[in-house]
């Protein structure tokens, strides 16, 4: 959320960076909406000092024997008016509130300028596409002829894009989320987690997921306030909702494992086959909660943990940052990280490592009381996949084929998997 003050105090500057996501700030609206706030403040704290004197005016005429009936009755009606006038500040600062939700997080200054993914920008790469001298099959083929991915009997017990994996499939799924957990947790000091599934409106509300743009996306259990996790960023973010942190919590790093769920609605064509948009998926999410000097630097920091997974795997990939009009919904800054998958002659995303600076902390209303003194002020958020599991599972089908049907498992899984070779 922003800082309602910058729409204050900052109107034209904020309408400029919002822009830039092809986003207007409805600042009429609004400053229409902020100065009846204004008025019926003054008129409200005019009618309480009123009282206020009144009241004293009473107190010393019962005191002299008086009668103060008739300064009673008045009060009376201006205690009535006090209350309607707060019952209108109410609704007003509600629709005030409604405005200041639903506009996303500015962009940093350094975020290039674009409507789509056409202009992100390639930051760097790791290792070169891959080369077969056979024609290579799509990971959905793959894995149909090696019998470790059955999609017709995941439609069948729930509908298209919900898959069954079997055997070593199902051997390499859970071996990737092992592997992903140690080595966040013991080589980058990450803490491991393990929180709810279903998450409640508020929660998804803080982080951002019930705005109009994301809304359509979400699985909402029809009797309960209660959503199925997009992505365990939402309920590890909201641990500490309604919380005041200490200077020495921070910063606090954590991991976790979910099966996470959308309806991906949007979906078409080719990203609908196979295990790239899936609307049950799992994925290793990396949280960060640092203090506002640091959170530049533990975007990179992140970035490169997400890196070191794929580099463990020998995938190729490449790290982009976003342009302005790819950004998520709360993301002030994001790198993708994109794998190369032959099956689309591309590289697509795997990992999104964002920067939500104090967007999420203030609707989330999380502080840190910093240990020179002073007020508390809102921590900084930042997450990342670590990675998203199905998607790297397609990756090392693709990328680790052989010419008679075979996929070799990369070294580093050896030890999880228990074999070197699938089929």
């Amino acid at each position: 959320m922003l800082d309602i003050k910058r729409l204050r105090n900052e109107p034209e500057e904020l309408k400029h960076a919002i822009g830039r996501r092809g986003v207007e700030v409805p600042l009429d609206e609004f400053n229409e909406l902020d100065r009846k706030r204004r008025e019926i403040l003054v008129e409200v704290e005019e009618k309480k000092a009123i009282r206020n004197k009144v009241s004293g005016e009473i107190a010393a005429a019962r005191r002299a024997g008086e009668d103060a009936s008739g300064m009673i009755s008045d009060m009376k009606k201006v205690g009535e008016e006090i209350k309607a006038l707060e019952v209108v500040l109410r609704g007003i600062e509600r629709e005030l509130d409604d405005i200041v939700m639903e506009l996303p997080n500015p962009p940093l200054p350094d975020v290039p300028t674009g409507e789509d993914e056409s202009a992100n920008k390639t930051l760097r790469t790791f290792g070169e596409p891959t080369v077969f001298g056979f024609e290579p099959k799509a990971h959905w083929d793959i894995g149909a002829d090696l019998g470790i991915i059955d999609q017709e009997r995941g439609t069948k017990v729930a509908e298209s894009r919900f898959t069954l994996l079997r055997a070593e499939g199902a051997r390499l799924e859970r071996s990737l989320i092992n592997f992903f957990l140690d080595l966040h947790t013991r080589e980058h000091g990450y803490t491991e987690l393990f929180p709810p599934i279903l998450v409640n409106s508020e929660s998804m509300r803080g982080t951002g997921q019930l705005s109009k743009f994301a809304r359509e996306e979400m699985y909402k259990l029809r009797d309960d306030d209660l959503y199925l996790n997009p992505t365990a960023e939402v309920p590890i973010t909201n641990l500490y909702r309604e919380e005041t942190l200490t200077d020495e919590q921070l910063p606090m790093h954590v991991t976790a494992y979910l099966p996470s769920f959308r309806r991906e609605a949007g979906a078409a064509g080719r990203d609908t086959r196979g295990l790239i948009r899936q609307h049950q998926f799992n994925k290793v999410e990396l949280v960060k909660f640092v203090s506002p000097e640091t959170s530049a630097e533990e975007l990179e920091s992140l970035t490169l943990n997400a890196e070191e997974v794929l580099k463990r795997l020998e995938l190729p990939f490449r790290t982009v940052t976003l342009c302005t009009g790819d950004l998520g919904f709360a993301a002030a800054k994001t790198y993708d990280l994109e794998v190369w998958l032959p099956s689309y002659d591309d590289y697509k995303e795997i990992s999104s490592c964002s920067n939500f600076l104090d967007f999420q902390a203030r609707r989330l209303n999380i502080r840190y009381r910093p240990a020179a003194g002073g007020k508390p002020r809102f921590i900084h958020t930042l997450n990342g996949s670590g990675l998203a599991v199905g998607r790297t599972f397609a990756a090392i089908l693709e990328n680790y084929q052989n010419e008679d049907g075979s996929v070799t498992v990369p070294q580093v899984l050896r030890e999880f998997m228990g074999v070197d070779r699938i089929g």
